[in-house]
């Protein structure tokens, strides 16, 4: 475990949770009650201190039920090795979601630190399953991931209240179904620009193949 710090020693003496769920990036303040916090900083809320691929390296094959990430994944290196050990640690039928800047965000731009852009066809590229009509190329031949959701976030940050409502009623049209998404995203993301997105990715069988 070089490099890694288990605060309560959950992995050493595995005291794992069940349902075991995972907050990765979790930061100062942990969004998933009873998760365990992973994060490279040492905040109150992180259980786990670490590189993420480390600290995912350290669990079981197939004990983990749930996977969260709130504003991380941007910030990820490499996306793929990430996905990797997600597949190796959850169970089938396990879920990840992640939510991050849509690439439209004026806020995206902001971080130095932000490493990857995100729409709606970002993990189509890397799951089966994709729920829009228009589709792209995989790069994957061994597929761990079917993408189930894809939600648009419209919203404005304090103390911006009204630009708040306005984006959120904007929101509710975008999001009435995936034919609007995808007419938001080809056509409008520029002149209404969507604060965050949300990915609901649930964990294949492993003998489960692409159609």
């Amino acid at each position: 475990m070089n490099n890694v710090i288990d605060k309560h020693g959950l992995l050493s003496k595995q005291i794992l949770p069940d349902p075991l769920v995972l907050e990765l990036g979790c930061g100062s303040r942990k969004r998933t009650a009873g998760a365990i916090g992973i994060d490279a900083l040492d905040y109150p809320d992180v259980d786990i201190v670490g590189e993420v691929y480390d600290v995912l390296r350290q669990f079981p094959t197939a004990h983990v039920n749930q996977a969260n990430a709130y504003h991380f994944i941007e910030h990820v290196d490499d996306i793929n090795k990430l996905m990797f050990e997600l597949s190796r640690i959850l169970k089938p039928d396990g879920l990840v979601e992640f939510v991050a800047p849509h690439f439209s965000s004026p806020y995206f731009f902001s971080d130095p630190t932000h490493r990857s852009f995100f729409g709606l066809y970002t993990f189509c590229y890397l799951s089966v399953g994709s729920p829009f009509r228009r589709k792209v190329p995989t790069y994957q031949r061994d597929f761990s991931f079917k993408l189930e959701r894809v939600d648009l976030r419209f919203k404005s940050p304090r103390p911006f209240f009204i630009r708040h409502t306005v984006k959120t009623f904007i929101g509710k049209i975008f999001n009435s179904c995936n034919f609007m998404k995808e007419l938001y995203e080809e056509n409008f993301c520029y002149l209404f620009p969507c604060y965050e997105i949300c990915y609901q990715l649930r964990r294949l069988e492993p003998e489960t193949k692409p159609e």
